[in-house]
């Protein structure tokens, strides 16, 4: 109960859905008339960045992210799609993805999103995934939660700093953060509720445009709203995401009214939406039987799409199941059709890795490498090279992967295991720390530095090196020092 009404209160309050009714006009464009104010005289973009950087970081810390290279990429890949399509963007986006069984989104500063996993589960088709994301990236480009908080400091100009630091230390410590969130919200909540609502008219209308001229379906956002009100209506326990995002009738008939004047398009559904539905329900939900034998025969009826993904949920099955032989039976034939698939590339992986053939990895992805420079791909490489005990040259892959991609765990958590399997202690050191910095632990990241840079000789470069990066780190502690003393 505490969990679900954690989650509420912070989507709530970045930017919790609700909304009012509307007159729906002929005029679809998303000209619309300003909410309030530019959101400019409480934060600038660069403020909203520097909190975003923050909020990401305590997020990695203390949310079950699924740091899959392929979902990540899929969802991102995505994302951009519709923020091409998306004006008034001031911010580069990024998009995660929570294991949680509980259907939500949000969205805070910085052009972050956030999905939750259950999501894949109860979307039909792809046009109603990117209208949850057309939805949110709407409260980013509007800067809903700046705006927010400029009213909370119109209003109550000695709570709006103690709001902010309550959601960050919610998202740490539960009990804690929800006590001060409470008692720093006390009479103001009515205000702040009328606020979202007009929020929300904007991120519908803005949303529904975004997705269409992204090239998807608009019936897809009422039809999507439908599903989640049939859900309510017969379950004693609503969804999550309508906790958290109030569904009125006039929301889904404005959504509705806005969908049918736009010119009707049929879209089909990416193959890399079934196969990373099929992925993440067979891979990381939570719940028994989410990639239940009915999904896959329901995919098997289907278009050849969605029998290529059920033939490839069938083998995540066994692979989750350690039955790597029939696993293998499946992929082989898929793989040997498409030989540059990361999908069947990153599943073989797995398989060649628990048949402990990893050579055979090796060799395969070698070939796609060669002919492709996908950051799956890398990082497949790198860890079967890890797998099998050559983990100088997964380093070698792995200083370039990090290198280009700072932000992604994954690469620096296999380069501490090639480092520590090279003895190579400082260089170990430093890659965990910038697992660590990435995961708000900033204390532990400088001090593993520190180590690093008490191991290497006196005045070399290294040494130089990893105290320039203990520089940095204390600099990133001061900048954030004012979020946690909110």
């Amino acid at each position: 109960m505490l969990n679900r009404f954690k989650q509420c209160a912070i989507a709530s309050l970045l930017l919790s859905l609700s909304a009012t009714a509307v007159p729906v006009s002929a005029d679809i464009s998303d000209n619309l008339p300003e909410i309030g104010t530019t959101a400019g005289g409480t934060l600038s973009i660069n403020q909203e960045l520097a909190m975003g950087d923050f909020y990401v970081r305590q997020l990695r810390g203390s949310t079950p992210l699924i740091n899959d290279p392929l979902l990540n990429d899929y969802i991102n890949q995505l994302g951009q799609r519709l923020v091409a399509h998306a004006w008034s963007v001031k911010t580069p986006f990024h998009f995660f993805l929570v294991d949680n069984d509980e259907i939500n989104a949000f969205a805070f500063f910085g052009g972050n999103v956030v999905l939750h996993s259950a999501l894949f589960r109860y979307t039909d088709n792809e046009s109603q995934l990117a209208s949850v994301m057309a939805h949110e990236i709407s409260h980013v480009t509007q800067r809903h939660l700046a705006r927010a908080m400029e009213q909370q400091r119109r209003d109550a100009p000695l709570t709006w700093v103690g709001a902010l630091g309550s959601i960050l230390l919610a998202m740490a410590s539960p009990q804690a953060g929800m006590a001060a969130l409470s008692g720093t919200l006390a009479g103001s909540q009515q205000g702040m509720i009328s606020f979202t609502q007009q929020n929300e008219q904007e991120a519908d209308r803005i949303g529904i445009q975004v997705l269409q001229r992204a090239g998807f379906d608009p019936e897809a956002m009422p039809d999507f709203l439908q599903k989640l009100a049939d859900r309510s209506r017969f379950s004693s326990k609503p969804p999550e995401i309508l906790l958290t995002h109030p569904l009125p009738d006039s929301r889904l008939t404005d959504t509705r009214n806005r969908a049918d004047q736009m010119k009707p398009v049929v879209v089909q559904s990416s193959q890399d939406f079934y196969m990373a539905k099929v992925r993440t329900l067979g891979m990381y939900s939570r719940g028994d039987n989410q990639l239940s034998d009915d999904l896959l025969d329901t995919l098997n009826r289907g278009n050849s799409r969605e029998q290529t993904a059920a033939r490839y949920g069938k083998a995540v099955q066994f692979l989750q199941a350690k039955s790597f032989d029939n696993a293998q039976k499946i992929i082989a034939p898929l793989l040997a059709k498409q030989p540059d698939n990361v999908w069947y590339l990153d599943i073989m992986t797995d398989i060649d890795i628990g048949l402990k053939q990893p050579q055979r990895a090796i060799a395969m992805l070698q070939a796609a490498h060669a002919a492709s420079s996908n950051p799956v791909v890398q990082l497949n490489l790198a860890n079967a090279y890890v797998e099998a005990k050559q983990p100088a040259a997964a380093s070698r892959i792995l200083y370039r992967y990090t290198w280009a991609h700072k932000d992604d765990p994954n690469g620096w958590d296999l380069l501490a295991q090639a480092c520590a399997d090279q003895g190579l202690t400082d260089e170990e050191q430093a890659a965990r720390a910038e697992s660590m910095a990435l995961n708000g632990q900033l204390d532990q990241a400088i001090r593993s530095l520190s180590s690093a840079s008490a191991a290497v000789p006196l005045g070399s470069l290294k040494q130089a090196r990893y105290d320039a990066r203990i520089d940095q780190l204390r600099m990133l502690q001061q900048r954030f020092r004012q979020y946690q003393r909110s």
